[in-house]
């Protein structure tokens, strides 16, 4: 399962961010370090191919890709010298698949800033600087340990070293070790060491609510301008804790209704998980039958074979062929049956890359 974690200075919006999206119920009070522990939540990936499915082939069971938040206590300047008991909160964006990191773009006098006045850059670059000297405090102990082994003729102790000598160059140069992660064995040691700015990252920009149906604001584009001189690529989610706080208590036509009233057609929810499987590069594909319809999670670029053993290791082993036809295919024309006489659905082999959004019906046989 995909996890994002959610970093920021205290009191930026995460926990609010947090409850909304998973109506977890986490502390949200207005004063920091109200998380200590990570608060963890399951997500359901919105999907509305998955609800028009459900709707034409009425299942028993509907099941949606899921992504999991954890929601990590507010770092603060020192956190890599384990100031604000940092070394803890540290230790838990380790583990997570991607950072979520929420800046705060708006003024508000009723809501404490613990850096006093607001100042997207200077969260952002207080943030991005922790990582860093968190990072290169590890690289360091790593990499002294890496010679000494790599001294007695060690093979791959002397490949570590070469990877994590250019790690901490990126690194002393006050950059990030993103540009240093090159090839699978970098990305392979990235991983097991739980290298921070080697994660991929998209900020969350906590903006007023009459600012959500705008493209930016002055502080959102201050913001994008620190990010690009550190992760050009970076995505910038526009959203208000706020917003979502008082979004995630509605349904249907109420909640439709709230979110045309603010300018916006999806929420902060969607925006963040959609940016998070672009960040990750991941896409969905569709199962859909009488016991149930489910929404898959996969690399881009996975094959059928690939794809049939996230669903279980015999459909892999005993692969005969895929079935199949594009979501909106399906529905246009109302389910397998009529696309079957159509001739609509198509045999795929084992090698057949999927695309964002198929109805696969794997043949097997073991």
């Amino acid at each position: 399962m995909l996890r994002l974690g959610i970093v920021g200075l205290p009191n930026v919006g995460k926990s609010t961010l947090f409850n909304a999206l998973t109506n977890a119920g986490a502390a949200a009070e207005n004063f920091p370090f109200c998380t200590v522990e990570p608060n963890v939540g399951v997500v359901p990936v919105p999907d509305d191919r998955l609800r028009r499915l459900a709707e034409l082939v009425q299942p028993r069971s509907i099941v949606p890709a899921t992504i999991e938040f954890v929601d990590i206590a507010g770092l603060v300047q020192g956190a890599s010298q384990g100031e604000g008991l940092g070394n803890q909160f540290l230790s838990h964006i380790r583990e997570v698949d991607a950072i979520v990191h929420v800046v705060r773009c708006f003024d508000d006098p009723d809501v404490t800033h613990v850096m006093g006045p607001v100042d997207p850059v200077r969260d952002h670059d207080i943030i991005t600087t922790e990582l860093a000297l968190a990072d290169l405090a590890l690289v360091e102990r790593r990499l002294e340990r890496a010679r000494k082994t790599a001294r007695s003729g060690d093979r791959d102790s002397a490949a570590e070293v070469e990877i994590l000598e250019r790690i901490l160059a990126e690194l002393s140069e006050g950059r990030g070790a993103r540009d240093a992660i090159e090839g699978d064995d970098a990305r392979r040691l990235a991983r097991q060491f739980g290298i921070l700015t080697a994660k991929p990252i998209l900020y969350a920009a906590n903006v007023r609510e009459e600012d959500l149906g705008r493209e930016t604001t002055p502080e959102v584009d201050r913001l994008r301008e620190a990010v690009r001189a550190h992760h050009e690529e970076a995505e910038i989610v526009m959203f208000s804790a706020r917003f979502e706080a008082e979004l995630s208590e509605l349904s249907g036509e109420d909640r439709q209704e709230f979110l045309e009233a603010a300018g916006i057609t999806t929420s902060g929810l969607e925006r963040l998980v959609h940016a998070g499987y672009r960040l990750l590069g991941l896409e969905t594909f569709l199962t859909a039958g009488p016991s149930e319809v489910r929404a898959w999670t996969i690399p881009a670029g996975a094959t059928a074979w690939e794809a049939a053993g996230e669903i279980h290791s015999d459909f892999q082993r005993g692969f005969i062929r895929a079935e199949t036809i594009h979501a909106e295919e399906f529905l246009r024309v109302g389910g397998y049956k009529p696309a079957r006489e159509q001739g609509l659905v198509r045999s795929e082999g084992r090698d057949y890359v999927v695309q964002d959004g198929d109805v696969l019906l794997f043949r097997f046989n073991v």
